[in-house]
This record gives structure tokens, sequence and C-alpha cells, in this order.
């Protein structure tokens, strides 16, 4: 019940909505992609370059004379991917970082914050050159970047949720019980951010679609003859003028993407944090 009343209660919230329904599009899109799309977007077909929009070709088709629409969703679906592993990334090492500075406190979390401000001296696209230096331009490297950046936000996430909660009794009495710091992290730490990381995820999941975007424009991202969102406007640029729609399409993608999932995780912010659904219900 408890799980249905805050579903409830996040369906109300506009914001949530609209961030779902947008969401909801974009990965069936990705997903339907793996399976199938209207065109293979690996036959070029010189003749049926710039062709308009159609019924054939619902988006028209690009300089290869590729249709614009099976690009599209193989775009969302790569770009969807390399957002998604980024932020396992940074969950999976930040999260664990951010309870263990909590939970230890003293040096160790002095060694974990100074490790977050190192590696927030590096912004994705900087990591992404180092990587790409090292071992080449690829959707992976990119991954890796992106992920790497991530690790001290859900740190700080972690760290700033869990010090409030190693305050509380039930704290307290876990202690008493025998329980090890690592036990009590894992027990009753993480089930209560969980809403916070949750909210987190899909903020950090917008920003990595962008990152992604970027760092494929500038050639650091993913590579033919592979597609995603980024490299589409990227390989659009030259005809901008001539066909602007070429542009303009996965222009677009990329922003409704990421408008969608911040209105999610606006709508979840709203929702789950105590302090905001307290104030709405004064």
């Amino acid at each position: 019940m408890a799980e249905q009343s805050t579903f409830a209660r996040a369906l109300s919230h506009p914001s949530f909505r609209v961030g779902l329904l947008g969401s909801f599009i974009f990965i069936l899109l990705a997903l339907i992609s793996v399976v199938w799309t209207p065109y293979a977007t690996d036959i070029v077909d010189i003749p049926n370059r710039f062709g308009s929009f159609s019924a054939s070709n619902w988006l028209g088709t690009d300089y290869l004379g590729r249709d614009q629409f099976s690009l599209l969703m193989v775009g969302i679906a790569s770009s969807l991917k390399v957002a998604l592993l980024a932020v396992a990334i940074g969950a999976l090492v930040g999260v664990p970082l951010g309870l263990m500075a909590a939970a230890q406190r003293g040096w160790l979390e002095a060694i974990i914050l100074r490790f977050n401000d190192f590696i927030f001296a590096f912004p994705a696209i900087i990591s992404a050159i180092i990587i790409t230096t090292l071992f080449g331009p690829s959707a992976i490297n990119a991954m890796v970047a992106i992920g790497i950046f991530n690790i001290p936000v859900f740190a700080r996430v972690a760290r700033g949720g869990a010090l409030s909660l190693w305050t509380l009794e039930y704290v307290d009495a876990a202690k008493l019980s025998g329980l090890t710091s690592a036990q009590i992290s894992l027990r009753h730490i993480l089930p209560n951010v969980a809403s916070l990381l949750i909210v987190q995820a899909t903020i950090q999941l917008s920003l990595g679609v962008l990152a992604e975007a970027g760092l494929s424009y500038i050639g650091l991202g993913t590579q033919p003859p592979d597609t995603s969102l980024g490299l589409m406007l990227k390989e659009a640029q030259s005809f901008f003028f001539g066909f602007p729609m070429q542009a303009i399409i996965p222009g677009l993608a990329i922003v409704l993407f990421v408008i969608s999932f911040n209105l999610l995780g606006d709508g979840l912010r709203d929702t789950l944090d105590p302090k905001l659904t307290r104030v709405s219900t004064l």
C-alpha cells in the first residue's frame, strides 16, 4: 500500500507525469530498435539522399540516403546505453565510498572527500580526452569517462544522506546489537538513502545523455558505422544551411530526452523528499 500511495502521489505531480511519458517514449524506441528498425542503418542509398518527409521515410533520409527515423531509434539506444552504464559505474563505486565516509569519519572520510575533489577537477570531457589519448575514441571510453565523473556525485549524495541517519536512535540500537559499521550501512542506512540516490540517478542519466552527445559531437564518443544522437548532429552540421532538418531532428531529440529525465527527476524529488512532502501538505 505504501508503494501504491507513493506512486499515486508521484502521478499527481505534473512534472513527473510529463517526464514519465517522455522517458517512456524514448526508452520504448530504444528497446524496439534492438530487434527492429524500419530500415537497416548500415545500407547506403546515395540516389535517395536528403529525402524529405514521406510515408516511406517518416523523417526523411540523411546525406547517405539512410532512413532518419531508423537512425534516430538506434541513436537513442546508443546514447541511452552509454548514459545508463555511466550511471551504473558512478553508483557502484560512489555509493559505497559515500557510505564508508559517513560511517568511518576521521582520516578515511578526509581521503574520500579529497578523492572526490580530485575527480571533480577533471570533467567528463577532460577525462575523455585523456582516455582517448591512451586508448582511442569509442563509446566505451566515453562511458568510462562519464562514469568516472559520476563517482563523486553519488559519493556526496550518499554521504550527505547517511550523515543525518547515523545520529538516529535506531542506528544506536543497531550498534548495541553488535552490528559492524558495514552491516549497519547495508541494512539500515542504504535503504533510507535509496530515494535520494534514485532521484540523483535520473538527473545523472539526463546529464549522461547530454555528455555522450557532446563527446560524440567532438569525435571522442561513438564512432561510425555505429551512431548516436551526438554523432548524428555532428554529421549533419555541414549540411545545416541547405538541409536544416538533418541537424534539427537529432538536436531536438537530445533536448526532449534531457528535459524528460530532468522532469522525471524533479517529480521524484518532490515526491520522495520528506521535507518537500511536508511543506506541500501544510
